[in-house]
C-alpha cells in the first residue's frame, strides 16, 4: 500500500495542481508477450521527453508492453507522488538525479528491487538498499565561451566563479534537479554553512538565471553568456548534432573532488504498490540492460552504470571523476537544500 506522508519539498503545494504535459541487467531484453499477454505500465518520469521517448518506445516495440508516461520536472514529480500517496497511478518513477529518488526511498514509497537488478549498477552509483537502481551518469562542468577563453584560463574550482571577475557573467539553473543535487553534494562533502557562504557569494555575484541546462548552453553557444554550470551529456549531443568543430562552446571539467565537480546518476523506482505488476519491473530491468545502456551511450552521450558497456568517445574516465568521499545516497535532502536556495534568493 502506498502511504501519503510529509514531504519538506518547497515545490509540494504548486505540484499538487500543477498540469504536466504527457501525461535487465542481463544482455537480454525480455521476453516480448503476445496478445493477452501483452501489459502496460504507468510511468512519471523527470527526464525529458525528447531523451527518453525513444528508448520508451523502443521497449515498446521489443516487448509489447505500453507505457504511459507523464512527464514533468524531476523535484515537482517527487513532490506529487508524496501528494498523491497511496492514490497515484504511477508504478515507475524515472528520475533526473538521485537526491528526488533518496528522498521518496526514506518515504517509504519504494519497493525493494529484485538483487538481480538492484545489482546490476556498480556500487556508488545506485542505493545501498536497493529501493532504486542507477541508471546513467552524468558529470557536472563548465560550459564557457571558446572564442574569448581557454580551458587553462578558467577556474578549477565552483567556488572561484564567485569572484568579482565573474559577476554577471556566469549562468546557472537554480530551479533544476541537477543544480540542486549539485548543491546538496556540497552540503554534504563541506557542511550546511560552508555550502551557505558559497550560494550567498555566487547570488550576490549577480548570476544570469535560465530554466535549464540547454538554455545555459544556447546561450554560451550563440556568444551571450561567458560560462555556465551544466551537465556534460548536453554539449556532447549538441556537439554530435552540428559537429565539435562547430561549437563556439567548450566544456571545462572542474577538478577532481571539488564540491563543484561531482558524478550524479539518473535512476528509477518501483512504486510500493507496483510490485505485482511484472510489466513494471521488466521495463526497470531493461533501462539497465545492454539495449537500455547502449541506447543512453549512443543518443544521450552519457556514462552507462553496467560493466561491459563502454562509455562515449571522447568523455574522460568516470573514475577519474568520481569524488570517493560522496555517497549518492546521501543526496537525499532535497528539501532543506531547496529551502536553502530560497534564503540566498535564488529560487
Amino acid at each position: 500500500m502506498r502511504i501519503s506522508r510529509p514531504f519538506s519539498l518547497i515545490a509540494l503545494g504548486a505540484a499538487a495542481t500543477l498540469v504536466l504535459g504527457g501525461c535487465a541487467a542481463d544482455d537480454t531484453a525480455p521476453a516480448e508477450p503476445t496478445g493477452a499477454d501483452a501489459g502496460s505500465l504507468t510511468l512519471y518520469s523527470g527526464r525529458e521527453e525528447e531523451l527518453v521517448q525513444p528508448l520508451i518506445d523502443q521497449f515498446t516495440d521489443e516487448t509489447g508492453i505500453d507505457v504511459e508516461v507523464r512527464y514533468g520536472n524531476t523535484a515537482e514529480l517527487g513532490a506529487l507522488l508524496l501528494e498523491e500517496g497511496e492514490a497515484t497511478p504511477a508504478d515507475v518513477f524515472l528520475s533526473q538525479d538521485a537526491g528526488a529518488l533518496g528522498a521518496l526511498a526514506n518515504a517509504d514509497l519504494f519497493s525493494t528491487l529484485p538483487n538481480d537488478v538492484a545489482g546490476a549498477v556498480e556500487p556508488g552509483f545506485t542505493s545501498t538498499d536497493g529501493s532504486w537502481v542507477g541508471v546513467t551518469g552524468r558529470a557536472r562542468v563548465v560550459v564557457f565561451d571558446g572564442e574569448k577563453y581557454t580551458a587553462d584560463e578558467l577556474p578549477d574550482t565552483a567556488e572561484a566563479y564567485t569572484g568579482d571577475e565573474w559577476r554577471g557573467l556566469l549562468g546557472i539553473a537554480p530551479s533544476n534537479a541537477s543544480f540542486q543535487s549539485a548543491v546538496t553534494a556540497y552540503r554534504v562533502l563541506e557542511g550546511d554553512a560552508a555550502a551557505e557562504e558559497y550560494l550567498t557569494a555566487l547570488a550576490a555575484n549577480e548570476p544570469q538565471i535560465f530554466d535549464g541546462n540547454g538554455a545555459i548552453l544556447s546561450a554560451v553557444d550563440s556568444g551571450v553568456l561567458d560560462a555556465g554550470l551544466l551537465n556534460h551529456y548536453y554539449w556532447y549531443q549538441q556537439a554530435g548534432e552540428v559537429g565539435a568543430e562547430n561549437m563556439r562552446a567548450q566544456l571545462k571539467f572542474l577538478e577532481a573532488g571539488d564540491p563543484g565537480s561531482i558524478v550524479n546518476v539518473t535512476g528509477a523506482g518501483l512504486l510500493s504498490g507496483a510490485e505485482e505488476n511484472a510489466d513494471a519491473l521488466d521495463f526497470i530491468d531493461y533501462l539497465v540492460s545492454e539495449a537500455g545502456q547502449t541506447y543512453f551511450v549512443e543518443e544521450t552521450y552519457e556514462y552507462p552504470l553496467v560493466d561491459g558497456i563502454d562509455a562515449p568517445e571522447g568523455l574522460p574516465e568516470l573514475a577519474d571523476l568520481v569524488n570517493p568521499e560522496l555517497d549518492l545516497s546521501d543526496l537525499d535532502t532535497l528539501g532543506e537544500t531547496q529551502e536553502l536556495l530560497a534564503r540566498v534568493g535564488l529560487i
